[in-house]
């Protein structure tokens, strides 16, 4: 499976084609969709262009983006503690959310994980476990209540230098198949995003690309939104299974 990750917490000075409104989100969603991606993974904005997890927002961006890409593809939202760092106020805000996402990141190292998983669980919202590389996410997650009940889990690949990415990639894949039977979705983020979507696709895993996590194509080309990213990393996983096949 391949996830677009359409907008993060870029800004738009970093990219012209950082997704801001609900309505650049739902374009970008469907030219991404076009190119190959099966899922979409995106930050909702408020007016000012700030993350948030206001229902109207969530709302809003949700109908957008799936009137744009149809049925079939499943569209999901971050909860990121750095919107709200009350772990409390995170909750009942997702609480008063009246339309539902298919899925939502919980980062396990970040406080109030838990509840914030419980909250989801509760209202039948998957769970995407983001396991950010160097930190106590893992042993976190691997602690939780929760661990078995989470759609799937995001090996994050944060803050690491390229040439150390694959390796640290590889060791974290290993770690974490031997205790949990989630699916796993390995992405990379910036220099190392290219990389490490390689790695996942030489060892058939799920993986993500978009413009929060590279805003550059594999050859150093800046990316032209959101499509383009998806369509070499097709272009990538394709000649993995291809070579694998042959």
């Amino acid at each position: 499976m391949l996830q677009a990750c359409l907008n993060g917490t870029r800004r738009p000075d970093e990219s012209p084609w950082v997704a801001v409104t609900a309505e650049e989100l739902a374009a970008e969603a469907r030219r991404a969709v076009d190119a190959g991606a099966e899922d979409i993974h995106l930050h909702p904005r408020d007016h000012h262009g700030h993350e948030t997890l206001d229902a109207v927002v969530v709302r809003d961006v949700l109908q957008a983006v799936r009137e744009a890409v149809g049925p079939g593809i499943p569209v999901g939202v971050t909860t990121g503690e750095w919107i709200e760092r009350d772990p409390a106020r995170r909750a009942r805000l997702i609480e008063s959310w009246t339309t539902l996402p298919d899925h939502a990141s919980v980062n396990w190292h970040e406080d109030g994980a838990d509840l914030v998983a419980r909250t989801m669980t509760e209202r039948g919202v998957g769970i995407e476990a983001g396991l950010f590389s160097g930190t106590g996410g893992p042993h976190a997650y691997l602690s939780s209540p929760f661990a078995d009940r989470v759609l799937r889990v995001l090996i994050e690949i944060i803050r690491t230098p390229v040439a150390r990415a694959p390796e640290e990639a590889r060791g974290m894949v290993r770690r974490l198949s031997a205790v949990t039977s989630a699916p796993l979705l390995l992405h990379g983020e910036e220099d190392s995003a290219w990389t490490v979507l390689e790695t996942a696709a030489e060892l058939g895993l799920d993986t993500r690309i978009g413009i929060e996590d590279a805003l550059t194509l594999p050859d150093g080309t800046p990316a032209e939104g959101n499509a383009p990213l998806v369509a070499a990393a097709r272009e990538i996983l394709s000649r993995d299974r291809n070579r694998v096949g042959g």
